[in-house]
């Protein structure tokens, strides 16, 4: 993978401030660069790293104004972050291997139709009623249970798993250890202990959702789970049955959502968010990590805190916390000094 500057400019839609004939053959942290790679620079923090870079061209913003001279070639472009992840999924899709055909030994159901650009991986199973769509890649030890529909582009990784009657759009992704359709958890206490509820609904995942490695989405107990079309959920993630999670919203790790809950559209989840069960999570709504959400959310707001609040409320409160140890040492001297003043009368 070789490009120069200048070609990968035009395919940005970037200026050139430099050399523009340098070859580019990889990416690099801009704080890690050396000869050959592109690197970007988007966070403010990261500025001094490049003026010393060793990368031989960075992707800038367009107002981007050096302070002392540059070792490096520029590209200018509206937005750094988004021109690299896309110049990255360029790159990743000449790079990545794009097998077709099926690999033996794998079990595929009698009456499954396999497309003529699909991929079956080795120990695959592909149960029966199953549904394939073009350009589909069941991985080396993925499981496809009876009846499901997996849709145009879609991608399972190795032994990840898809329980019967689940619905995957298309181009969407799941990811090595990821399960979509366990069971639910329900279980209605009764004298002789828990009888379980059969769980007879599934899950859902609309076009172009990205499931992380390890992550859980159990089936409905009637309907469906359902994860909205661009959603991003990152590994080691449990959203539990009845859930349903709306469009371009993404979910950093170890986020739990409890029973039908229902989380809107373009929210940001930071790790380890836990939120109750049978509440409602608006649009556009923020949660940093650690986040306990007892109640619902309306739309629009950004919450920190375990329970959350809002969250400037929850920065003073921090340094209200910081700020403890001096108040007590402070309480404790007024209190000393009342109880003199009240011993000298």
């Amino acid at each position: 993978m070789q490009f120069s500057v200048n070609q990968i400019a035009s395919l940005c839609g970037g200026s050139v401030e430099g050399n523009g004939d340098i070859i580019i053959d990889s990416f690099a942290k801009i704080e890690e660069g050396h000869t050959g790679a592109i690197s970007f620079l988007a966070n403010p923090k990261y500025t001094h790293f490049i003026y010393d870079t060793e990368s031989s061209a960075v992707l800038v913003s367009r107002d981007f104004s050096p302070e002392k001279p540059l070792k490096c070639t520029l590209i200018r472009v509206d937005d750094p972050y988004a021109t690299v992840a896309s110049l990255m999924q360029m790159a990743s899709k000449m790079l990545e291997p794009n097998p077709v055909g099926v690999e033996q030994p794998c079990f595929i159901a009698e009456g499954v139709e396999v497309p003529v650009d699909a991929y079956i991986g080795a120990f695959a199973y592909v149960g029966k009623g199953a549904k394939l769509a073009p350009g589909v890649k069941i991985f080396p030890g993925a499981y496809i249970g009876d009846g499901v529909k997996v849709g145009a582009g879609s991608i399972v990784k190795p032994n990840a798993s898809v329980y019967h009657g689940c619905v995957i759009g298309e181009r969407c992704i799941i990811h090595s250890g990821a399960v979509i359709g366990a069971d639910g958890f329900g279980f209605a206490p009764t004298e002789n202990g828990y009888e379980k509820i059969p769980q007879l609904g599934n899950v859902v995942l609309e076009d172009d959702v990205e499931i992380g490695a390890n992550t859980t989405i159990d089936r409905a107990m009637m309907g469906s789970t359902r994860v909205g079309r661009g959603t991003k959920l990152d590994n080691l993630i449990q959203v539990a049955h009845n859930c349903t999670i709306g469009e371009q919203t993404v979910m950093a790790a170890q986020v739990g959502i409890a029973g039908s809950t229902h989380v809107g559209s373009r929210c940001m989840f930071g790790g380890q968010v836990g939120l109750a069960g049978h509440i409602t999570v608006g649009d556009n709504v923020q949660l940093g990590a650690q986040s306990g959400v007892p109640n619902s959310i309306p739309s629009d707001k950004r919450m920190m805190g375990s329970p959350a609040i809002p969250a400037p409320n929850f920065a003073r409160m921090v340094v209200a916390q910081k700020n403890l140890p001096d108040l007590m040492r402070r309480l404790q001297q007024l209190e000393q000094a009342v109880a003199k003043l009240s011993a000298a009368e």
